[in-house]
């Protein structure tokens, strides 16, 4: 008999399973904690096994899967281990299962400090090897390809890796150099050029610089960074969608879904050992309190009237927890000012800082005497933690009774580069266009496929839906486009399908499955779901194929879902019950006028030639470390590439203006004004909207007393 869960029946029996499992949990340090690790472990295999969509054994093909996995995770571009290392390493390659159930850790710790103890020997390497010229008359090639390059034979070898790695990195800089020297001579006939020798010396130190700038970053990784990628070698091998989130990224998901923060609204980045100021978030605290400023050097941070604490040398992520903070907390920013070096103590009240980039915005455009309009959607955000706040169905609604208001005819809901998000939301935005019934299905290991309707009988838009996509439309995007595609509500334009992500994720605290660990043991992100269209088949690897496919720089590139490893496989479940819309008089007719205006077109033709170019080069990964081929290779590539410097040269003669309600916040922003212009100039030079826009202004709508449901 096979036992069905549901998903709280499964947390339950791992929750009981676990507190049998007890140990005293101590403050969380730097230092690897052992105990810790083994917790992360047992519970992590609890879950997985018992609630992944997914009925995975934990035996050898999964124990290789694992050993594979983490060793790339390690060394993408074998310079830390060698074969004798892989030789050392494989009498676990099928013994990681075993170890997994016994929560032992040993496959890891041998792994992870014969990589420490490679990368310190690696910083003898690089400074070596530059510190001397290189010889670039030499006929040596090197391959990129790292997939196929072996592992190096022994450290003799790997030191060959190194110096030809670091080659092609002087050389690719000594190319720059001699490129603007080649400009300026042009501009000024008495420059004074560069030798070669100095050129590569010069080169050389500046690659040493970016090797020594990688080696700090890399030191100020802890064994918990490190074990995380260990923990998603494990998540990873039931599905490339199962993650393991430590405390820093879970917060950093959470700001991307919802689209917001707390704190000052400053983008920060790390240079040595400082903490700069890269942006600063129109209309956050920082920018509405004026003294901080992009550039500026913070050094110390103090929370309210505490004693300042000095972050000078420490790591970026460290940094910003102290800097960021409640809504309403004080925080005092001890700064060196970009301008004149001057120290200032700035004072900054945090507050909920929403970034604007992540939220719906609209453009309206005319067309042969009509208004249309353009909504943007960046992805399907929402706080789950606060049901009050923004969520992008609501926005969606409010922005099209705003549209509705200035009579415009027809809609563009954009969703290239949409990653996905809520499928809450998604299922609400869908009910926005139908007048009610299923959106999607969704379905648990071994159950049947549960209907997710809309149950709202009113149609917020009546009118022409265009739904725009690209390899980048993912998830809840999908989610979206295929149910307007099933019902025939909008006609679905862009590359040739979306990206084919068909699956749903819970993210579950791992102290809810182990209450007596004090510390944060962070999240986990699992799959425990498919999702289905309304018309039986999944998105999964198939993605939605466009009704209008144009071409695109991604067209024959290796991408989506279907290039992942371990991702989960195509299949389908019986149809729902549901009645298509046939709003449309001319659908197919609109189709056909639309695919042979793309044939003919020769920014499409040029488009098509560009992607052919792309996928060509990225098959290319080898390299020659001779300078005089080197040279004579990139000029070759370089007069390939300008036959397509116009390729996206395209100029509409189409005028993008925001909706009415948005003209008065545009007066009393600059930053937000300065983002909308540039937004309508890119919507200008556009073909993928010029065409969308033509699709829309052909569909016309059936007589309502005419229409037939089937």
């Amino acid at each position: 008999m096979k036992t069905k869960f549901r998903f709280s029946t499964i947390l339950l029996a791992i929750t009981l399973l676990i507190n049998s499992f007890a140990i005293n949990a101590e403050e969380q340090t730097k230092k690897p904690d052992p105990e810790k690790d083994k917790v992360l472990i047992y519970v992590l295999k609890n879950i997985l096994t018992r609630g992944h969509f997914v009925a995975k054994d934990l035996d050898d093909t999964f124990s290789e899967a694992v050993y594979t996995s983490f060793i790339d995770g390690l060394d993408p571009s074998k310079r830390y281990f060698t074969q004798e290392d892989l030789k050392e390493f494989s009498k676990y390659k099928y013994q990681i299962d075993n170890q997994l159930l016994k929560d032992d850790l040993s496959f890891y710790n041998l792994v992870y400090n014969r990589f420490l103890s490679e990368m310190k020997k690696a910083k003898t390497y690089y400074g070596s090897l530059l510190g001397q010229p290189f010889d670039f008359n030499q006929n040596e090639t090197i391959d990129l390809d790292y997939e196929k390059v072996p592992f190096a034979k022994n450290d003799n070898q790997l030191i060959e890796y190194w110096r030809k790695q670091l080659k092609l990195q002087t050389l690719g800089r000594i190319q720059e150099q001699t490129q603007l020297q080649d400009e300026k001579v042009k501009k000024d006939k008495n420059y004074k050029v560069k030798s070669f020798t100095t050129l590569e010396k010069e080169a050389r130190a500046e690659v040493l610089k970016n090797m020594d700038e990688l080696y700090v970053r890399i030191e100020e990784l802890e064994n918990d960074d490190w074990f995380s990628t260990f923990l998603n070698s494990v998540v990873g091998a039931f599905d490339p969608h199962t993650t393991y989130m430590s405390p820093n990224i879970k917060e950093k998901f959470d700001q991307e879904i919802s689209g917001k923060l707390e704190g000052i609204g400053a983008r920060l980045q790390k240079k040595g050992i400082y903490t700069h100021v890269f942006e600063l978030v129109a209309g956050g605290p920082a920018y509405k309190q004026g003294d901080l400023e992009p550039e500026d050097i913070i050094l110390k941070v103090a929370q309210g009237d505490e004693e300042p604490l000095d972050i000078v040398g420490m790591r970026l992520d460290d940094a910003i927890k102290f800097i960021k903070g409640k809504k309403g907390t004080e925080v005092r920013l001890t700064v060196k000012k970009k301008l004149d070096g001057s120290i200032k103590i700035i004072s900054i009240i945090r507050d909920v800082v929403e970034l604007d980039e992540t939220y719906v915005k609209s453009s309206i455009v005319e067309k042969n005497g009509k208004k249309y309009a353009i909504i943007d959607l960046p992805s399907f955000y929402i706080d789950f933690s606060d049901e009050s706040s923004r969520d992008s169905a609501k926005d969606m609604e409010q922005e099209i009774e705003r549209l509705k208001a200035e009579n415009v005819a027809g809609l563009i809901v954009d969703l290239r580069n949409n990653g996905g998000g809520s499928l809450k939301t998604a299922i609400e935005i869908s009910g926005l266009f139908i007048d009610k019934g299923p959106i999607v299905q969704v379905k648990y290991r071994g159950e049947n496929p549960v209907v997710k309707e809309d149950i709202d009988p009113k149609t917020q838009w009546e009118g022409a839906v265009v739904v725009l996509v690209n390899e980048f439309s993912a998830s809840a995007s999908e989610i979206f486009a295929a149910a307007m595609q099933d019902y025939k509500r909008a006609i679905i334009l862009g590359g040739n399908q979306t990206y084919g992500k068909g699956t749903v994720q819970n993210v579950l605290p791992i102290n809810q499955f182990y209450p007596k660990y004090e510390t944060d043991l962070g999240y986990l992100k699992m799959t425990i779901q498919k999702f289905y269209r309304v018309n039986g088949g999944s998105t999964q690897i198939e993605g939605v194929y466009s009704d209008i496919a144009m071409p695109s720089r991604y067209s024959y590139m290796k991408f989506g879902e279907r290039d992942l490893d371990g991702a989960l496989a195509w299949d389908k479940v019986p149809q729902a019950k549901y009645t298509k819309t046939n709003s449309y008089a001319n659908f197919a007719d609109v189709i056909y006028n639309s695919k042979q205006r793309i044939a003919a077109s020769a920014n499409f033709q040029l488009v098509n030639e560009y992607a052919k170019w792309l996928k060509k080069n990225q098959d290319e990964t080898l390299y020659s470390l001779n300078s005089k081929k080197f040279f004579q290779e990139s000029d070759v590539k370089e007069a390939e590439a300008n036959k397509f410097k116009s390729v996206f040269d395209y100029k509409s003669n189409f005028t993008f203006t925001s909706p009415l309600y948005e003209q008065n916040l545009l007066k009393a922003d600059n930053s937000l004004s300065d983002k909308r212009i540039a937004w309508h100039k890119n919507l200008s030079k556009d073909m993928y909207i010029s065409e969308a826009l033509n699709v829309l202004s052909e569909l016309k709508l059936k007589d309502k007393s005419t229409i037939i449901k089937n």
